[in-house]
């Protein structure tokens, strides 16, 4: 598979307008027509899973993760986008409209850090990432808006990341007019709205973005606890489907169109490698039959015999979705390699 031909079709939403324009994009959606295979979290239940795979633990991961699902709504548009994307002739999202105030929407997961006295501490607990990186700050109290006009700020408080895609969330720029909707089940969800983000990283060759929340309200214990809870969830799992032959199912969960979010089932197909990390580590791509559709853009692609931090890049080819750049450890893969013969996975 020649992944240099494309990078695929970006699966952002514009709406010209604004947030209330965005269920008649849904209505006249082309890609799936009546979203027959996008599952609300509110009436997904274990048998839309295949039969094999009816498995408690799986059945709350994906609830789980629907939890930290966020759809992510931007108010403007980065004068600084280009017009293609790097070393191609492809034209990059929203060029034409730079500089303009134009609603987009894409999905993202959100993860959560533990700090006090500036020492953190990830789902698992630990004070390490998995690159051996000690999670400190330089600063020993909440850094959010009220702490740091206080005389007595908390020396407590959760860092809320939220994953995407760098062409959902360009720069700084639009990131100061990036909202975050949690717990949008239904239409009939209260709005419940991370903001302000800022940016936290930016890599526009691997495609991924990664904004950032600061709290010392109970909102960041709470969402601390599910992604602990995601932890564990995952390490079972892991523990349980990485010695199954071929298993190759996953899962999206995500916003489209920007309205409420939605569960879809598939299967990977393919892990390419584009480069290597390090000695451990490669950066692959994964292409997927799991159903997408604008909006989609930047949510996690759950893989349940191995993990990996990649994020929902587009459309590939007709029935088949791509991932952006992600980083996979490096052991052999479950299922048939890709046709370049480079696959890799991380525990």
């Amino acid at each position: 598979m020649n992944l240099n031909f494309s990078r695929g079709q970006h699966e952002s939403q514009v709406s010209t307008e604004g947030e209330s324009g965005l269920r008649e994009y849904s209505r006249q959606c082309s890609k799936h027509p009546g979203h027959a295979d996008f599952i609300s979290v509110k009436d997904f239940t274990m048998q839309h899973l295949p039969e094999n795979h009816r498995d408690p633990d799986l059945f709350q991961l994906i609830k789980c993760a629907a939890e930290l699902t966020v759809r992510i709504i931007v108010g403007t548009v980065s004068p600084h986008r280009p017009e293609f994307w790097p070393d191609t002739n492809q034209p990059y999202p929203f060029y034409d409209m730079r500089g303009k105030e134009v609603t987009t929407t894409g999905s993202g997961e959100i993860s959560v850090f533990k700090f006090i006295n500036g020492a953190g501490f990830d789902g698992r607990g630990s004070p390490i990432d998995q690159l051996g990186n000690k999670y400190v700050r330089e600063y020993t109290t909440c850094p959010c808006k009220s702490c740091r006009k206080s005389e007595t700020p908390s020396n407590a408080w959760w860092e809320i990341i939220v994953y995407t895609a760098s062409h959902v969330v360009f720069d700084e720029i639009e990131a100061r007019q990036t909202s975050c909707r949690m717990f949008y089940d239904d239409e009939e969800s209260p709005a419940e709205i991370l903001s302000p983000m800022t940016l936290d990283y930016v890599n526009k060759d691997r495609e991924v973005c990664i904004l950032k929340h600061w709290t010392c309200q109970q909102l960041g214990q709470r969402l601390y606890d599910m992604a602990q809870h995601k932890f564990t969830l995952r390490q079972k799992l892991w523990d349980k489907y990485k010695v199954v032959p071929d298993d190759n199912l996953n899962f999206i969960i995500s916003h489209p169109h920007g309205c409420f979010k939605t569960i879809c089932i598939g299967k990977w197909m393919d892990n390419i490698k584009i480069s290597e990390r390090s000695q451990e580590f490669n950066f692959t791509r994964l292409t997927y039959t799991t159903p997408t559709c604008p909006g989609s853009s930047g949510a996690w692609v759950h893989c349940v015999a191995f993990g990996g931090d990649h994020v929902h890049f587009g459309a590939f080819q007709p029935g088949l979705n791509i991932s952006c750049t992600g980083l996979f450890r490096k052991q052999p893969l479950n299922a048939s390699n890709s046709a370049s013969g480079s696959s890799d996975q991380k525990s």
